[in-house]
């Protein structure tokens, strides 16, 4: 007779993102502050992805339309329930009671539980936690070893088996001085999660629900309980701006090391800021004190000048950037494109060796290849209702301290004169010159001084 293979149940997270957060404050929900250029809330959305739920459930307090946007941008599908009487973290996932009791054969999908507030958690320790479910654990708990356990639970166990989770008040002398800590994350199987939950009782001090009792229920149900190490930051939670601080210095060094290990070298890697979408290609150079944030990809082989701003920017091969240079709003930059010191770029695309040396402002632009622009040279893009574009040919010549009103187009290989104001478009390989015409008085300033002088001493000799 053939052992039928075991039934392979899909996964649903259920993430707890209520709560006000009053250490932070703020009047931002604690979960929809930010890290590397995402929410918090939105870093455990990515992370439950990343470990394979198919379904996803965050319980949040009512009312937060904020909440709600962000769980559709960053999650879309995912559903979302009220906590309308904050009674302890079981009271939390039976919130969601609706995603507990669907599935197939009268067996829910296995459940990860995680926390909103918990933004280092990783796609790959979430799968490690639902691991030992297919193995026939009913529960797997995270935890944490500590040299400062002090006010953590205290997980107990016998080899891989977890025997009890006992609160620090409730513990022996000998159980305290154990340094395996519970992290709050679990994941339960399919089979057990929605009964276990519902017998979780409220006969404590607090009269609340609390989650760890389903692994006391589980074992006094026989039930195998497996626990799952993790290091002690990433279980980490956020509740004022000082840890806020410190989740933000560990996903920095978390970034800065994954980007140095794809070929990416960082001068001064402590000084580099990235958010958690940026792309660094082979080769690429970063000196100290750069932001990247949100939206930036940059390709092999480029030049990031220190103390430069990009976001939302696409830097193609070889491409220099500043130093002190902003780039942002849909910039783009193609190989080889090169913009110097105090240049800012707004929507705007360089093509193949173009350049902005120095002082420069270039909004609603497209410049084309190995085109040059002067120091000192802005694109007047806004007309204080509206905005315009610019476009410059191939090869065309921008003297120094212009300003193009747009609309308007310098054609390639032109020429504009330094100091121009340019409101008309300029026909290809022409000259513009929009300026006062420069007149030349000789001997001028030597009889200006004199009269200057004698003025001064017929003051002094009425005085």
């Amino acid at each position: 007779m053939t052992t039928p293979a075991p039934v392979r149940r899909s996964l649903t997270a259920i993430v707890l993102a209520a709560g006000k957060g009053t250490r932070m404050r703020s009047d931002l929900p604690k979960v929809l502050h930010r890290l590397a250029g995402r929410s918090m809330l939105g870093h455990v959305l990515a992370a439950v992805q990343a470990a394979g739920a198919a379904r996803i459930a965050v319980v949040a307090e009512p009312g937060r339309a904020d909440v709600a946007r962000e769980i559709e941008a960053l999650a879309p599908g995912s559903e979302v329930f009220p906590q309308v009487e904050r009674l302890g973290t079981a009271h939390a996932v039976l919130a969601a009671r609706a995603v507990l009791s669907n599935g197939e054969g009268g067996e829910g999908d296995d459940v990860i539980v995680a926390f909103g507030d918990t933004p280092l958690i990783t796609g790959e320790t979430l799968a490690r936690l639902r691991a030992p479910l297919a193995e026939g654990a009913a529960v797997a708990v995270l935890a944490f070893e500590t040299e400062a356990p002090a006010g953590y639970g205290r997980v107990l166990t016998e080899g891989t088996r977890v025997v009890a989770i006992r609160e620090e008040k409730d513990a022996t002398p000998e159980e305290r001085a154990v340094r395996l800590c519970n992290a709050g994350l679990m994941a339960l199987s399919g089979a057990h999660a929605l009964a276990l939950l519902e017998r979780i009782g409220n006969d404590n001090a607090a009269g609340e629900y609390y989650l760890p009792d389903a692994v006391a229920l589980a074992i006094g149900d026989g039930l195998s309980v497996a626990v799952v190490p993790v290091p002690e930051a990433e279980a980490q939670g956020v509740n004022d701006r000082v840890q806020l601080g410190v989740a933000e210095a560990a996903i920095q060094a978390r970034l800065r090391r994954s980007a140095q290990l794809g070929g990416a070298t960082l001068v001064a890697p402590e000084t580099v800021f990235l958010s958690h979408d940026t792309i660094l290609g082979r080769d690429v150079l970063v000196e100290p004190n750069v932001v990247f944030d949100t939206g930036v990809r940059v390709d092999d082989a480029c030049v990031i000048h220190a103390f430069s701003h990009l976001k939302d920017v696409r830097l193609e091969a070889g491409a220099s950037v500043g130093p002190f240079a902003r780039l942002r709003g849909g910039a783009v930059l193609e190989a080889g494109a090169t913009i110097g010191n105090f240049v800012e770029l707004k929507n705007a695309r360089l093509g193949p060796g173009a350049k902005a040396a120095h002082l420069t402002y270039l909004g609603d632009a497209e410049i084309g290849a190995r085109a040059n622009v002067g120091a000192g040279t802005i694109t007047c893009n806004y007309d204080g209702v509206s905005k315009h574009r610019t476009t410059i040919g191939a090869g065309a010549f921008i003297g120094s301290n212009s300003a193009l009103v747009a609309p308007v187009t310098v054609g390639a290989g032109a020429f504009v004169a330094s100091g121009s104001v340019i409101t008309d478009d300029v026909p290809e390989g022409a000259l513009a010159v929009a300026r006062g015409r420069q007149a030349t008085k000789p001997g001028w300033a030597e009889t200006k001084r004199a009269a200057l002088r004698a003025e001064k001493a017929a003051r002094a000799g009425k005085s």
